[in-house]
């Protein structure tokens, strides 16, 4: 493992009041009804079990995503990876940025479109059979079969098992195909098993005892993990979208750890004796997703005033208390290949100069033009506690000019913007470079193909310098053309970047032993995780 523990405090600052909505603290007795829902969700034992799991050594996980499918080809959770189930061919080097091995043993392709992939010899499956290249084809071939978006991320015409060795050929030269292999959705299980949707069986240093769907999975530790065998016994991995009642658990001792706790927790967290608050900058983009299929927003000035709207670092400073860093493009300015931007002028009037460049006017307290109300229907989801409250921000700036803003929640925001087109803006939170290139992102957003490209753009120009991308080994002329393709996107303003988020996580550091929070969030539950 390389994965290098990193750790980073910063400082806190006071909550802007004017900046959150009415009702952001819970009551007292809205706190105590959280609590007790948490104490539900994260199921505390029967006697005997508990017992049982005093005598083991046990850990227990709080996660801010529920899913209700643990099949990995097709999951936007990525739970199955996260909690040590599913392994990949490849994964990231979060130190180096760089690709290395892992279910694969080594790789070549000097053309870019034909590959020879060695898979390791001595890695079984969950239920003892063994990994080689007819079972790792027939894994494969599935995740094409059961996702168009992996389809249209690996390119692959046809694969071909030896042994193990896979010989595996893309439609097209795409140097960049070995770093797709990180995604979690395609992930190597068994395809042979009966129900993948609730007890897929996969590679990794855990076995899946029980799931329930949209609360927990309930995990034992595999005895012939290839890698060597986790000292843990089992792990708990629950769910709660509700980041003060992740807090409320971690406090009251349910769980061991807790992934995002609630920012406002944050200093009685660090006041409690052994728990330990760790925050990881991460390749992660809060951004507002433009739906450039609606009229409105199909006039760049009306983007631009959109963008000018948002004032993040007052956001950066008020709800995330300085946990993050403002962002000017989707790529943490930090990594080789992010393009270095003067922040944009933010503020009422530069949206207004901008309003009335598109043809709007501000009468009787209201941005219209030909006598109607320049109005947008706001999306956000609760999963990430700090979007809806930058979704509450905008509504109230741009009520200030003269703008209605309907903000509608949503539960799983890839499935309702991908089948509704009945929306303007979404706040959303996306991975730019997990792959530790600017490829990934720049082919799921913004290209016609993208499985994540929710604002809809067909741009041929911008196409046109992803396809190239795609086809380019030379990483020095990757980093131009990423550069490009951030120019574009920055110039025409598909979608704006609203900040950078610090990956947060709590965990009692008196029974929590060898925690790593990684860039990538792909890698939690690992056989390296133990307790003291």
């Amino acid at each position: 493992m390389k994965l290098t523990k990193r750790k980073s405090r910063l400082k806190l600052t006071i909550m802007d009041k004017n900046y959150l909505y009415k009702g952001r603290h819970f009551l007292k007795i809205g706190v105590l009804l959280v609590f007790i829902s948490v104490l539900n969700a994260c199921a505390n034992p029967s006697e005997s079990n508990t017992k049982e799991l005093s005598e083991q050594k046990h850990i227990n996980f709080l996660y801010n995503f529920s899913t209700n499918s643990l099949d990995p080809h097709v999951d936007s959770s990525y739970v199955p990876l996260r909690a040590g189930i599913t392994e990949t061919l490849v994964r990231l080097d979060e130190e180096n940025l760089t690709v290395e091995p892992w279910l694969a043993e080594s790789w070549e392709g000097e053309d870019g479109q034909h590959w020879t992939i060695k898979l390791r010899e001595d890695v079984t499956f969950q239920n003892g059979k063994i990994m080689d290249a007819e079972m790792v084809k027939a894994s494969l071939e599935r995740a094409l079969q059961e996702s168009v978006a992996i389809q249209n991320a690996l390119k692959i015409e046809k694969i071909e098992a030896d042994g193990y060795t896979l010989h595996i050929t893309n439609k097209e030269p795409f140097p960049e195909f070995i770093s797709e292999l990180v995604n979690p959705n395609v992930s190597i299980i068994d395809v042979t098993e009966e129900d993948i949707i609730n007890k897929p069986v996969g590679t990794g240093p855990f076995v899946l005892k029980k799931f329930s769907p949209g609360s927990k999975l309930e995990l034992k530790r595999y005895d012939d993990y290839w890698d060597g065998a986790s000292n843990l016994d089992s792990v708990t991995f629950s769910f709660n979208e509700d980041a003060n009642a992740r807090s409320l658990a971690l406090k009251s001792g349910q769980v061991d750890i807790v992934y995002r706790p609630e920012v406002e927790s944050l200093t009685s967290l660090q006041e409690l004796e052994g728990i330990k608050v760790e925050s990881t900058a991460t390749f992660r983009v809060h951004q507002m997703t433009m739906n450039m299929e609606r009229e409105s927003l199909q006039d760049i000035h009306v983007r631009r005033a959109v963008d000018a709207l948002i004032d993040r670092q007052k956001i950066v400073d008020n709800i995330l208390l300085g946990y993050g860093e403002p962002a000017v493009s989707p790529f943490l300015p930090s990594l080789p290949f992010a393009p270095s931007y003067e922040p944009s002028k933010t503020g009422a009037d530069i949206a207004i100069k901008y309003l009335e460049e598109a043809g709007y006017s501000l009468k009787n307290g209201k941005m219209q033009k030909d006598g109607e109300q320049l109005k947008f229907t706001l999306l956000t989801y609760s999963a990430r506690a700090d979007l809806p409250l930058i979704a509450q921000v905008f509504q109230s700036d741009a009520k200030q000019i003269g703008i209605d803003v309907e903000i509608r929640q949503i539960d799983t925001p890839e499935e309702y913007m991908a089948s509704n087109r009945d929306w303007d803006l979404a706040t959303y939170s996306n991975l730019t470079a997990p792959r530790g290139d600017a490829g990934y992102y720049l082919n799921a957003t913004y290209h016609p193909t993208g499985a994540l490209n929710f604002s809809g753009a067909h741009e041929p120009e911008l196409t046109a310098i992803i396809d190239k991308l795609n086809q380019t080994v030379s990483q020095e002329e990757r980093a131009v053309l990423a550069e490009q393709a951030a120019d574009y996107v920055h110039n025409n303003v598909i979608n704006t970047f609203v900040l950078h988020p610090s990956t947060i996580v709590a965990y009692n550091e008196k029974k929590v032993e060898n925690w790593v929070t990684a860039r990538s969030e792909y890698y939690m539950i690992t056989n390296l995780l133990d307790v003291k």
